[in-house]
């Protein structure tokens, strides 16, 4: 099956390099019907460019407290100069507190289709 997702510029670049292969997400109704084997179309919101990656893994966690205490932030996006700062309520602008609880949340561990 294949999924579509919005990513900004600078994860969509990280995921087509290698160095951010979790990508994070409410594990809502939409994040609930992806399995391992399925295809993620990430289309970048600047240059609508799209990159195709497989599902490898998900990794799903009440809160993003837990996955970011369980899970290597390095493979979630942070670089090595951000890392020490980085913190679960960065998620709060994308995906408000309530919503989180209501659904929890999924690191979704990806490749680039080769």
């Amino acid at each position: 099956m294949t999924h579509s997702m919005q990513l900004q510029p600078s994860p969509f670049e990280m995921i087509r390099d290698g160095t951010k292969t979790i990508e994070l997400r409410l594990f809502d109704e939409k994040r609930k019907k992806i399995q391992i084997g399925d295809t993620v179309l990430f289309t970048n919101t600047a240059t609508e460019e799209v990159l195709r990656v497989k599902v490898l893994e998900l990794l799903v966690f009440d809160s993003f407290e837990t996955l970011y205490s369980r899970l290597p932030l390095l493979d979630c996006g942070y670089t090595k100069e951000d890392v020490d700062t980085a913190s679960p309520d960065d998620m709060n602008a994308y995906y408000p507190r309530e919503m989180q609880q209501k659904y929890g949340v999924v690191g979704i561990r990806v490749a680039l289709w080769t």
